[in-house]
Order: C-alpha cells, then structure tokens, then sequence
C-alpha cells in the first residue's frame, strides 16, 4: 500500500483558510464602521481613542455640572428678587 500527498491541494486549502479569515475580518470591519474593531487591528490607535473618550466624557460632565451651577445661581437669584419684593413692601407699609 502507497500513501500519497496531495502538497498543491494541502496548500491551496490554507490558503483557502487565510483568505477566508481575511474575509471575515473584513466584513467586521465594514459592519461596525469603526476604524479599529479590537486591540489586534491598532493597539496604540485604541489606547489614544480610550483616552479620549474619557476626556469627551469628563468635557461633557464638566458642562453638565456648569449648566447645573448657572440653574443653581437663577434660582437664587429668583429667590433674592421675591425677598427684596418682600422687604419693599414692608417699608412701603412701615412709611405709609
């Protein structure tokens, strides 16, 4: 009994398997519509975009907490302009 190997067809299935697993990530690629999917694709593109990120999100709280504040100061604005009203009238009162 002889074994033979069929070396071309060994090979061409590899590459059959490569260009598969090439496929694929592409098509991950061009379905998420990101840039970098996982660390493998940019590792130091994906540690620069996490910083980011959290800098957009510390940014965005930063402006919330202002807007917060400016709320804040109006409503003690308003509260100060009612206890001048209030101490207007008692001295109209007191006066008249």
């Amino acid at each position: 009994m002889r074994i033979q190997h069929n070396l071309q067809a060994i090979n061409i299935g590899r590459q059959l398997g490569i260009a598969s697993a090439r496929k694929l990530k592409s098509i991950d690629t061009l379905s998420s519509g990101y840039r970098i999917n996982r660390a493998a694709d940019d590792s130091a593109g994906l540690s620069i975009s996490e910083k980011m990120r959290a800098q957009i999100r510390g940014l965005t709280r930063a402006a919330d907490n202002a807007q917060d504040g400016i709320s804040l100061l109006q409503t003690a604005d308003g509260a100060l302009d009612e206890v001048h009203n209030i101490l207007q009238r008692m001295r109209e009162l007191s006066v008249a």
